[in-house]
């Protein structure tokens, strides 16, 4: 249960780090280019102004449910350190 729970406690606050940095790349490239980001598209436009999305905003099920996951492995962590394992 304790390994269960180190893997839901950390894997999905590494995928959501690893989808906003490979995401602010993209937005870095962009600015670097002299464009904006179109948050909403996913791409850079050279054109007109964007203004900002929040990554929350874009993508809820992905940052609440990632939190949903880490909370249910901090308490089977909890769980699997409170419980004597089996001998």
């Amino acid at each position: 249960m304790l390994r269960i729970g180190l893997l839901l406690l950390i894997v999905p606050g590494l995928l959501m780090m690893a989808g906003y940095l490979y995401e602010q790349s993209l937005v870095d490239a962009c600015l670097d280019s002299g464009g904006s980001f179109d948050f909403h598209q996913g791409e850079c436009d050279l054109q007109q102004q964007h203004e900002f999305v929040p990554y929350m905003i874009r993508h809820p099920l992905l940052v609440n449910g990632g939190m949903l996951l880490s909370v249910v492995g901090l308490f089977c962590c909890l769980y699997g350190l409170y419980v004597r394992a089996p001998r």
